[in-house]
C-alpha cells in the first residue's frame, strides 16, 4: 500500500511540474524550454521540487510568482 502512496505522490508531483512550467513561460513570456533553462539556472527549479506539495494547492498565478521570486532573489533578471 506504502508504495502505491508513493508513485500517486510521484505522479502527482510530474504532473504539477509539468504544468507549472509552461504556466511561468506563459506568464513571462518565454519558451518552455528557456523558462525551464531560467528557473534550473537560479533556483527556481530547487524551489519547486522542494515546495511543489505546497505550491501545488495555491493559486497558479501566485506559485508562478513565488517561483519568480526566488529566482530574482537568486540573480535573475528579466
Amino acid at each position: 500500500m506504502a508504495n502505491r502512496k508513493l508513485n500517486k505522490e510521484i505522479s502527482d508531483k510530474i504532473s504539477f511540474v509539468s504544468f507549472i512550467i509552461p504556466e511561468f513561460a506563459l506568464a513571462y513570456k518565454m519558451n518552455v524550454q528557456k523558462a525551464y533553462q531560467y528557473l534550473k539556472q537560479y533556483g527556481g527549479i530547487d524551489y519547486l521540487n522542494k515546495h511543489w506539495w505546497v505550491l501545488h494547492t495555491d493559486n497558479p498565478f501566485w506559485a508562478v510568482r513565488s517561483m519568480y521570486e526566488v529566482c530574482h532573489k537568486n540573480g535573475g533578471m528579466r
